[in-house]
Order: structure tokens, then sequence, then C-alpha cells
């Protein structure tokens, strides 16, 4: 009971994590996309001169519905938040703008109602809309009589004409799964219909039966060749982007997922390792059994058969265990799940992991039932009468040692994995980012819906109102109103030439900039150092001429060899402003990959001076950021108190620290870096018990002859010396072979490092002497119990 209770643990940790890590990658890379033939479903983009990947405006999209070939339907949608009104205090609720065929081209069949029609998503169709499941039962109580009825958002009001299921779920970056769903032309944006005006759209697609991805390619430059000739200015140098929509799901998991489900495969192969020693000294005692056997006619094929039935019972025993932790794991999985990462709703234990487990089990038990198996079956018959169990030969213990090796080259390679990852996360945390994230909250503001079509300076003197009580309240240093781009979170880009140098023949060869549209004290919030010039004050407003504050990037790139600061900025023919000051740069695209990036240019604009037409819509929704004095958790709920003391009806909501910002966009390697980590350790745990057990075994098989050497002279040093020499060696070589073995493996993780190579002779020298440490701890124990051998009592036993 007790060997069968230790290889059955020792099983069910290792097929356990492979079982959870299994299902993390079957719901995530493996299962099919709940659609009808999902093989035909496919991401659109626009393609840019500075994106591949980028937004595509509607009229664009119209067009390419009606001119392409190969798809038999394409749908448009846009996340987008609304502020629900009228169902206790208003709140932010997550929603999307869909073209009219978005439902019908995924085959959503509503619970109630209907979905849209064809032309419901042109400017101008009654305001309507779709609402989830979720939000059916928590708002609106299930109500079976639900159609027909208002919704209130954002002072808007739209009749509800269906409720779409809970389940159903797009997860891919672009796409998310919403509460409320309108139609695109209910947006009420005035660059909706401007061709050019990407307005962060992305698409949908789905090919007609037995068209490939490559002849849709093929289908859609034709296209784009032709809105290039019908519209110069706007589509020249603009493509169609499309993507396998499976591939655009995953994006880069894909690959942290298959370095993990590696390293557990590794971690399994040591618990293996670890039982088929187990088995190796057991059947020791067994000898004379089976040399019973064999002398009363059993084959050598019948006892392999015996000891691979007992190891494969063993196994399934081990992965029922393993089966347990793996259904906890999985829910600690989820609960760690960067929320980046697609899919994790569809995580879980299904048929097909089941038989992932059950095949893991008859090949674990055959794989470490196998060298006991072989070596008892060529058993020699005579030899093992005589001896009647008292030592393995030689060749066996070597056969142990081999195994030795294998676990201490395997737990090098989890360990110089996890250092890889270690090292690379405390570079990046070292990364300045550009600003001070520390003490700072962002969140929105949607001022009253009667502003929504108020005068724009009467929304502007409404914002300053808004900035102003904020910046009352204790324990605020500072504060500013955002809109446009935010750093790691969200982008948005201006078109401009620089004014002297000729006007650009169309818009895509203008060129581009990330625009952050702000206040004043947006420095001083952000703790972004200020170079040359000045930053925007409060004398930029709408009666003033424009300002525009450029990043130290912008004037390396488009001023090299000039002074930028009085230079002028076109936007238009008519719309221009001037460059009054330089400051640093931000790293908006990631802290490791800003530097990867074609649009890196930076510039700043005054939300005040802002053209009128876009008032509407700052009204309805706009950034706040703050930076404390101190960490306060409580900080939102007091500015929020403190707004509704005085009977505001300014709606607050959707905070999030700029630390959470930073810190998400590390989340999946920061997922990686732990749970390798975790394999590592135990890879280590194990391997260190594997070595514990064989060196223990091989003392106690070398009892006489320890006698011996003591009863002849021998120190209890020299004796301690002959056994960590012994282990000493195999670790030497485990090491070696790891080493070997992690030179070629750590390669495939290079997407995942940074700052540090694949072959990073800090870590490998570390992680080495580490373990080797351990390793040699764990030789010290049976080295110092065998030179407490007494050579009297040794010599007596034998």
């Amino acid at each position: 009971p007790g060997f069968a209770a230790v290889a059955i643990l020792t099983l069910a940790l290792g097929i356990g994590i492979n079982t959870a890590v299994f299902s993390v990658v079957n719901g995530v890379l493996l299962k099919p996309l709940p659609y009808p033939h999902p093989e035909q479903l496919v991401a659109l983009a626009e393609s840019k001169p500075n994106f591949d990947f980028g937004s595509i405006s509607f009229p664009n999209f119209r067009d390419w519905r009606k001119d392409n070939h190969t798809f038999s339907a394409m749908a448009l949608t846009r996340s987008q938040g609304f502020l629900l009104i009228g169902h206790g205090d208003s709140e932010l609720i997550s929603g999307d703008l869909v073209s009219s065929d978005f439902f019908s081209m995924l085959n959503i069949k509503p619970l109630l109602g209907r979905t849209f029609l064809p032309g419901e998503d042109e400017v101008g169709a009654p305001p309507i809309a779709l609402i989830s499941e979720t939000l059916w039962k928590e708002k609106f109580g299930g109500d079976p009589n639900i159609l027909g009825k208002a919704i209130n958002l954002g002072g808007d009001i739209y009749s509800i004409v269906g409720v779409v299921p809970k389940t159903f779920d797009l997860l891919i970056p672009s796409f998310r799964t919403g509460l409320v769903y309108l139609p695109i032309g209910q947006w009420t944006n005035n660059l909706l219909l401007k061709r050019g005006a990407g307005l962060g759209f992305h698409g949908i697609g789905r090919l007609k039966d037995g068209v490939s991805i490559e002849q849709a390619r093929a289908d859609m430059e034709t296209v784009s060749r032709n809105l290039t000739a019908a519209y110069p200015d706007t589509d020249t140098g603009i493509g169609a982007n499309l993507t396998p929509i499976k591939q655009a799901m995953t994006g880069e998991s894909r690959s942290i997922l298959w370095v993990l489900q590696a390293a557990v495969g590794f971690v399994l192969l040591i618990a293996c390792v670890n039982v088929a020693n187990l088995l190796l000294a057991r059947s020791t005692s067994r000898q004379r059994e089976f040399a019973v056997r064999v002398a009363l006619g059993a084959r050598p094929g019948r006892v392999i058969r015996q000891l691979l039935t007992e190891s494969v019972l063993l196994a399934f025993a081990g992965g029922m265990l393993g089966l347990a932790l793996a259904k906890w794991g999985t829910k600690a999985a989820l609960t760690a799940l960067p929320r980046a990462l697609s899919r994790a709703g569809e995580v879980g234990i299904d048929g097909r992991v089941l038989a992932f487990t059950a095949m893991v089990c008859v090949v674990v038990g055959i794989a470490f039932g196998m060298a006991p198996a072989l070596k008892m079956s060529s058993t020699n018959l005579l030899e093992s009468l005589k001896n009647a169990g008292r030592a393995f030969s030689g060749v066996r213990m070597s056969v142990q040692r081999v195994f030795v090796v294998i676990e201490i080259a395997t737990a090098l390679v989890l360990l110089m994995g996890a250092g890889l990852m270690l090292r690379s996360m405390v570079g990046l945390w070292k990364v300045n980012p550009g600003f001070d994230p520390h003490r700072v909250l962002t969140f929105n503001v949607s001022l009253p819906p009667s502003m929504n079509n108020a005068d724009p300076d009467a929304i502007r003197s409404a914002l300053r109102d808004v900035q102003q009580n904020i910046s009352s309240i204790p324990g605020i240093e500072a504060s500013s109103l955002t809109w446009g781009a935010f750093p790691l979170a969200y982008d948005d880009e201006e078109l401009f030439w620089i004014e002297g140098h000729p006007k650009p023949a169309s818009s895509n060869d203008m060129s581009w900039a990330l625009k952050y549209v702000v206040s004043p004290d947006y420095l001083k919030a952000m703790g972004i150092p200020l170079l040359r010039g000045r930053f925007l004050t409060q004398q930029d407003s709408s009666h003033s001429l424009r300002a525009a504050v450029v990043d130290e990037e912008f004037a390396r790139k488009f001023f090299p060899n000039e002074d930028p600061l009085g230079k002028r900025l076109r936007f238009s023919d008519t719309e221009f402003a001037e460059i009054v000051g330089v400051v640093g740069h931000v790293k908006q695209w990631g802290l490791d990959s800003d530097a990867t990036q074609a649009l890196r240019a930076e510039m700043y604009l005054s939300l005040m001076q802002l053209p009128d037409g876009t008032m509407g819509q700052i009204a309805s929704g706009v950034g706040m950021l703050v930076r404390s004095e101190t960490n306060s958790p409580s900080l939102f709920a007091d500015i929020r108190a403190a707004f509704n003391r005085a009977n505001s009806d300014v709606a607050l909501y959707a905070p999030q620290t700029v630390d959470q910002i930073v810190s998400s966009t590390l989340a999946e390697r920061r997922f990686a870096m732990i749970l390798l980590g975790a394999f590592a350790g135990l890879a280590l745990l194990l391997a260190s018990i594997g070595i514990y057990g064989v060196l223990a075994y091989l003392v106690g098989q070398r009892t006489q002859e320890i006698g011996i050497r003591m009863a002849l002279g021998a120190r209890r040093l020299d004796v301690l010396r002959l056994i960590l020499a012994d282990g000493t060696t195999f670790i030497l070589l485990g090491i070696a072979a790891g080493m070997a073995a992690s030179f070629g493996l750590t390669r495939l993780m290079r997407s995942m490092l940074y700052g540090v190579k694949p072959t990073d002779p800090i870590t490998f020298a570390a992680v080495a002497v580490a373990l080797g440490a351990v390793a040699l701890f764990a030789c010290y124990l049976p080295a110092y119990r065998a030179m407490k051998v007494n050579p009297i009592v040794a010599l007596r036993y034998e």
C-alpha cells in the first residue's frame, strides 16, 4: 500500500497538471468555434501604410460587401460603451455597433423577437436595439413582453426588437460580447460616412463554399484596386487584410500555451522516471517470485504482460486522482488566465480532455512499466533462486542512473525556461514607459443627456466645471480630461502635413501621428517630462490659435536638423496647429514592443480647441485622469460621493488605475512565468526525490561493501566522499545533457522573452549552480547515512 500510494500520488501530479493545461489548450486552440462551418469565418481589417490590421471605414465596408465575389456574407462591428439610464443608478454597459447581417451570418437565433434586417444599419433608420439575455434578466426581470419597450442609452431612446442568447460569444481581440447591440447607423458620429475614417470598426466575413482564403485575398485585392481608382484621395494604399478567425482569436497566446504544454510534458516525464525507479527498486524483492513463475512454465511475454498490467493500473489510478486535481487546477487557471486570452470561457473538462487523459494513462503506464518488465523478463533463473532477491545487477543499477540523469536534464530545461521568463519580467518592470503610472486613476465622465445637443461652448464650460470640481477634492494633486489615445490602452491617429512642404496628393500620402487630446495639467498628472517650449495652457481655448505639443520621436522624425517650435502642422486646407513644445516619448504600444512599431510619433492637442462638431460626442463620454497624494483604494468612491452631494447629473464610471493598465499589458507573460516557475519547482522537487531514492537504494545495496571498507580502515569521510562522488557523476551528466537540450529548446521561447537571449549565459550558469546545489543536498542525505554504517553489523548482516 505504501508503494502504491507514493506511485499513484506521483503520477497524479504529473497527469493532473497535464490534463489541466491541456484543457486550456483544448478550449482556446483546439475546440472548434460554436458556429456553422467555423473554418469559413475570416477576420477582416484594412491594411494601411502603417498598420496591417487597421480599422475599416463604413463606406469602404459597404463597397467590400457589394463588390466581392468570394464571401457569402460580411459584417462589421465596433465595441462601444453605453450609459444605461432608468434602471437604478446610471451605469456604463458594454455594447456593440453592428451591421445588419452580423447575427444572421453567425446563425445567432434570438430568444425573443428578431435580429436586424437589411438596411437597418443605414443612417436615418428607426432607432432600434437588441439586448442580451443577461441584460434582459438583470434589468428587465426577464419580461416576456419586452419587445417594443424602450431602453434609454445615454439619453437616446431605442425600441427593443429582440433578445439574443448569453451564450453568444465571439472573443476576438477586436470583438467582444456586449449587453446591448445597435445598428451602425444609430451612431451619431459625423465621421461615420466619411471614407477613410476607420473609427475602430473591424469586420468578419464568411467565405463561400469551396473558396479558399488565398482566393478571397486575390478577390479583395481586385476590389481594393477598384476602390483606389474610384477614390484615390482616400483609398490609395488601402487594402484588405484577411486572417483565419481562429488565428485572429489566439494571437500570441498560441505560442505561450504550447510552451506550457511542453513544460508539463517534461514534468510528467520526471514523474514517470521516478515511478520507474520505484518499480525497479521494488522488483528486487520480487526476483524470487518471478523466478518461480518462470520455473513453473511462464514465458517471458507473460511476465512482461503482468508487469505492464500492474503499471497501467497504477497509471489509471493516478489518472483518476489527476482528473480531480485537474478539475481544481482548471478553476485556478481560469482565475489566473489573463483577460486578453480569448475563449477562456470554453476551458473545462470535456470528452476530448477525458480522451487525452486516458491516452496519457496508457502511454505513461507502458512507459514507466517497460524498464522493470524487460529487466525481470530477462532474469537468470538459477541466479535468482540462489540469491533470493539479494541485489540488482550492475546493468540494472546503471538503468537507474540513466533515469536520474534524464530527471536532472529535464528539470534543468524547465528551470531554464522559468529563469529566462523571470529575467524578462524583471527587465520589463524596469522599462521606463515614459510616464509615472503610480497613484494615477482614470475613469470616464458623461455629462447629462441634455448636453449632447447643447452649444459647443456650453459643453466646454461644463467640462471645465467638472475638472475644477475634481481638482478641488482633497488629496488630488492634478487632473486632466483625456480623449483620443491613451498610453497602453487605446490609440487614435491624426493625419497631417508640415506647412511649407508640398500638400500631399491624397490623405494616404499624408503623415501619421498618435493623437492625445488633453487638458493643461495632463503632463503633471501623467508624470511626462517637458523637454522644450511649453505645454498646453488654459489660454489655448477655442478662440485662440490652435496649439500642438509633439514628443521627442515626432521631433526627431519630422524635424531632424531643425527646431520644431513655431512650425505649423496642417490637418486640412483650413485647419492647422502651431507646435509650442516638445515632451518625452510615451511607449504607446507596450513596454516591450513600442520600438518595433512604424507609428511612434505623438502629438498633444487641447480638448478645448477641438472643432465644434466634435463636442457633442465628448459630452456623452470623455476620460478623466487624476493623480492623488496617496494610493487610496477609496479615491473613486470619494470623487463620486463629492459629485453626488452636489446633486450633479454627471455620471462617473469605469474606474481603473494606470498601474492596472500597465500590469494588464504584461498579463500573458506573467501568467506564463508563474506557471513555468511552478512547473519547474515541481520538476525540481520530483528530481530531488528521485536522486535521493536512487542513492538511498544504492547505499542499501552496498552495505556489505561499505562495511568491508570501514573494517579495512576507511574513514567515515572516505565513505561520504565515495557516495557523493557517485551522485556527483550523474548530476554533472544530467546538467550537461540539460544544457545541451536547453540551447535548442529555449530558442522556441524567443518571442516570449524581452531583454534577454534564449542562451543567456548568466541564466544558464545560475540555474545550473542552483540545480546542482539542490541535487547535491539530495545526495548528501543517503551519503550521511552511509557514514553511520557499523562495519560489524554490516558483515554480520551479510
